[in-house]
């Protein structure tokens, strides 16, 4: 049956014959409030209808990479999952906002423009995207994005929106675009959570981490307010080392906590640091390494399709 969230109104499809008899209450994986489950009789139940696929309208996927604590993994998640959904198979945008524009680095990249000028009119869309890797599009950052972010700050009504209205055209091009942020709380980053609908964030495995997470979630929560179709609906574990027992205490916590967004961790691995320096994506770099196969991991989980690259 397809339960619908009273407060949200997001739809979820629940298995009944799962629930356990003593529970009475879910979760809900949009807005993370509680609801009652069919039992008290509080909530809509809308019957599951099949639908055929040629029905059912392609949607682009527009993922943000997203915690305002740095160091956590954030471009390496973001290059590495976006190189990965392209060899897949998928037509992947990948979005810097980032004023260090690592993406480019890490992806060997070197592009004329990118985003801010995109923005400003400056570039034309075919001049400022560049393709990086076949399927893969760079829309580059870098410094120039101290620029944009005074553009946000000097609009009196509307600067929420200037990123959306900028990529929302080209939408129709790719099957997943997914933006890299920067660290920390900015203009910029409000845009970012304006324009994306899903939100993947690598919280690497401390206790400080942690933290950032639960701060980062009311900043969302705030966000929700006024854009209720945002969520987030990854997290990322990075920098796993069974041998040290904070990242394995704090893994714990996380499935605790966050059980039903939880993905499977990104372990520590010497090669996910040296690829950058190459221009290389892990999986060009190191293609059997603990890296190369934990993000293909992290690809079936973002793609809902446990064949690729079986």
């Amino acid at each position: 049956m397809l339960v619908i969230c009273p407060n949200c109104k997001k739809h979820h499809d629940i298995d009944e014959k799962r629930i356990p008899p003593n529970v009475k209450l879910a979760r809900c994986k949009g807005c993370g409030k509680p609801f009652p489950l069919p039992s008290s009789g509080k909530i809509l139940l809308v019957p599951k209808v099949p639908l055929r696929k040629k029905l059912v309208p392609k949607r682009t996927r527009i993922i943000g990479v997203s915690l305002s604590k740095g160091g956590v993994g954030k471009s390496t998640t973001a290059v590495n999952l976006a190189a990965g959904l392209a060899l897949a198979g998928s037509k992947v945008l990948l979005v810097d906002t980032d004023i260090q524009g690592q993406d480019s680095f890490m992806l060997g990249v070197k592009a004329k423009g990118g985003l801010p000028e995109l923005v400003t009119g400056e570039l034309k869309p075919e001049e400022a995207i560049v393709q990086a890797r076949e399927r893969l599009w760079l829309l580059a950052g870098g410094e120039s994005l101290a620029g944009l972010k005074r553009i946000i700050d000097r609009k009196d009504f509307g600067g929420e929106r200037i990123l959306a209205k900028t990529l929302e055209p080209l939408e129709k091009q790719y099957d997943y675009i997914i933006v890299d942020t920067s660290p920390g709380w900015d203009p910029l980053t409000v845009n970012v959570l304006f324009y994306v609908k899903e939100i993947l964030a690598p919280v690497s495995l401390e206790v400080m981490t942690l933290q950032g997470l639960v701060e980062f979630l009311k900043s969302v929560s705030s966000i929700q307010k006024s854009r209720e179709d945002v969520s987030l609906k990854y997290i990322v574990p990075t920098f796993k080392d069974d041998r040290v027992k904070k990242t394995v205490d704090v893994l714990a916590r996380l499935e605790q906590l966050y059980p039903e967004s939880l993905c499977e961790p990104i372990r520590q691995n010497v090669s996910l640091s040296e690829a950058p320096a190459y221009g290389q994506t892990i999986y060009e770099y190191a293609p059997g390494s603990s890296g190369a196969k934990d993000y293909r991991a992290l690809v079936r989980k973002v793609a809902d399709d446990d064949s690729l690259f079986r």
